[in-house]
């Protein structure tokens, strides 16, 4: 008969839970001796049952079993004390380093707007003076690149809106406003074109006399 496993929760019925008791304390109590003998090992183990009475098992002594689980968990302790000083050391150390990056920031902003350049030496003024230079370069280079940009964007809308022009003056049976000034080109070419003439009878009159 196969046996059916047992649910990991508080068994309701009194008489069930201590014979189960019983028999589950015997057998924790079997095992620890079994694991100290085996593999000498030093093992301690202390049960209460529900009404408060006290079953134990050592291999040694429980006093000196306690004792040294105790001295034991006060040197781990020990040990992540330690660990959490050298944390918050380190943790120091980065905030100093971090407030003296923020105090150079600083001084070098002051001295970018022109203020607290009393101290600085000649080449710490030609230096500063270099930066801004190089700055500058940079900021042009960047509004003229913003500029072309600007540029490219306008023609593009230029042209799309010259699209929708020549399509709105298809639709309106209108001709394309390039028709219209060929035209005018046309007209204009050919006025210029008409020269003077004058009817004259009888013989070309000199109009370069030449003097004897």
């Amino acid at each position: 008969m196969v046996r059916r496993k047992t649910q990991m929760k508080r068994i309701e019925n009194a008489t069930s839970r201590q014979v189960t008791f019983s028999k589950r304390r015997n057998g924790l109590l079997k095992k620890a001796f079994e694991l100290s003998v085996l593999c000498d090992a030093e093992v301690a183990l202390i049960i209460f049952s529900p009404r408060g009475k006290l079953y134990e098992f050592s291999s040694s002594s429980m006093n000196k079993t306690i004792d040294r689980y105790q001295k034991r968990e006060k040197d781990a302790c020990g040990t992540r004390n330690k660990a959490a000083d050298e944390n918050m050391l380190n943790t120091k150390e980065d905030a100093q380093s971090m407030a003296k990056k923020i105090e150079f920031l600083e001084d070098s902003k002051r001295k970018m707007l022109g203020h607290g350049l009393e101290p600085c030496s000649v080449d710490d003024l030609q230096q500063l003076e270099n930066q801004l230079e190089r700055s500058l370069c940079r900021i042009r280079a960047r509004k003229n690149q913003v500029f072309l940009e600007q540029i490219d964007k306008l023609k593009e809308e230029e042209r799309r809106l010259g699209e929708e022009n020549a399509n709105l003056r298809e639709k309106c049976g209108m001709r394309p406003r390039e028709s219209l000034s060929t035209n005018l080109s046309d007209e204009v070419q050919t006025q210029n074109m008409e020269v003077e003439t004058e009817l004259c009878i009888g013989p070309p009159e000199r109009r370069n006399i030449q003097k004897p």
